[in-house]
């Protein structure tokens, strides 16, 4: 898939780098996948987290109540 500018744009992120994208540390991915909260795909010795898996996970997260106080 091509971004905006043409560039290609992978599919699937390594752990580290889904991690890094979803803002989360990689050992907390890690953990969402050994819990079932989070799909990866083996390709190989690697371990793939689709793109569109990350946003469901991000998605899925309880959101913040609007009177938390903590601001963007």
């Amino acid at each position: 898939m091509t971004g905006l500018n043409g560039v290609f744009e992978p599919l699937a992120d390594s752990v580290a780098d889904a991690a890094k994208r979803m803002g989360v540390s990689r050992a907390t991915a890690y953990n969402q996948i050994k819990a079932g909260l989070l799909t990866a795909r083996k390709a190989g010795r690697r371990t793939l987290i689709e793109r569109s898996e990350q946003a469901r996970w991000l998605a899925a997260l309880p959101a913040l109540p609007a009177s938390s106080g903590v601001s963007a």
